[in-house]
């Protein structure tokens, strides 16, 4: 008989793309993926993952086993939520996937709130960018997931997935303290030509927003400096390498030397929880939902200064 934790730890290799990321989702070490996928191959006397440069790939056989093992999983999800709506209290593990500005911003007063409440939810998150997280609950790897979109930029919700629209996430332009715009009340984006700018990498919502919107007023945006956490691009700023365009959520107080100064109109990124549509009956999703929706306020009627 297959082992279904055996069969999980396949399928998060699948879902997550290396032995080592698939260690972090499910919370073991890398040798004790590799041991449990090891013991598969000699239950199924087959090969299932194959070394490619510095990482493995599934072979077909094992392709085969990762689609039962969402059918199974899926199965084994069904049965939880019935048991946990039965309970009619959260309980059990919900795994959150949040962006990492709402992981910094919100979460941490999410989790606090839903522990001081339900004792016996074991709520754990994990860092993940918005369009991978989205993915990721879909193929059942995670449970809900905290994701973003912008006006320009809808987020892609794939069919079996429900939404809640948490609220608007504010976005400033910073300037270095000597910059011109420094100190004015507003800025138009027909402004915005010439400047230098710091950004997060190609692939990345914000990178992608930049570009469409400086674009549609006129302007090939001059990227001259890329990173992927908030802080740094804010650092970069305070060091007079160029502008950025940073969300208020998570950002925290700005250094000396940055200057915020509103853009006209202001730009605005939509926060979401979203969850399959199977798990929705289930009590830790649905009070996960409400405990987002009342911190979500308090966090955005206090923004960083």
């Amino acid at each position: 008989m297959l082992d279904l934790q055996r069969l999980r730890a396949l399928h998060a290799v699948s879902v997550h793309g290396t032995v080592g990321a698939a260690a972090l989702a499910l919370g073991y070490t890398p040798s004790a993926v590799s041991q449990q996928i090891a013991k598969l191959e000699r239950e199924t006397r087959t090969v299932l993952l194959e070394r490619e440069g510095r990482g493995v790939r599934l072979t077909d056989e094992a392709r085969q086993l990762v689609a039962t093992a969402q059918e199974l999983l899926a199965i084994v999800e069904r049965a939880e939520t019935e048991l946990e709506e039965r309970r009619g209290r959260p309980a059990g593990r919900l795994t959150i996937a949040a962006f990492a500005s709402a992981a910094r911003g919100l979460m941490p007063g999410v989790l606090a709130e839903l522990g001081r409440r339900h004792p016996a939810l074991d709520a754990r998150l994990c860092e993940v960018d918005p369009h991978l997280s989205v993915d990721l609950v879909a193929k059942g790897a995670v449970d809900l997931a905290v994701a973003h979109d912008w006006d320009i930029a809808p987020l892609p919700a794939p069919p079996g997935l429900e939404q809640a629209l948490l609220g608007d996430d504010l976005c400033d332009l910073l300037v270095p303290a000597g910059h011109p715009f420094a100190g004015r009340t507003a800025v138009r984006r027909e402004e915005l030509g010439g400047e230098r700018w710091i950004c997060q990498p190609p692939g990345r919502v914000c990178h992608d927003w930049l570009l469409r919107t400086l674009r549609t007023a006129g302007h090939e945006p001059d990227i001259v400096h890329q990173a992927d956490e908030n802080p740094t691009l804010v650092a970069l700023v305070a060091a007079g390498l160029g502008v950025a365009l940073i969300p208020r959520l998570g950002r925290g107080p700005l250094p000396a030397g940055v200057v915020e100064v509103p853009l006209d109109p202001m730009p605005v990124r939509r926060l979401y929880a979203l969850w399959r549509t199977g798990a929705a009956r289930r009590p830790a999703i649905a009070e996960c939902v409400r405990v987002l929706g009342e911190q979500w306020p308090k966090v955005a009627a206090h923004p960083p200064r």
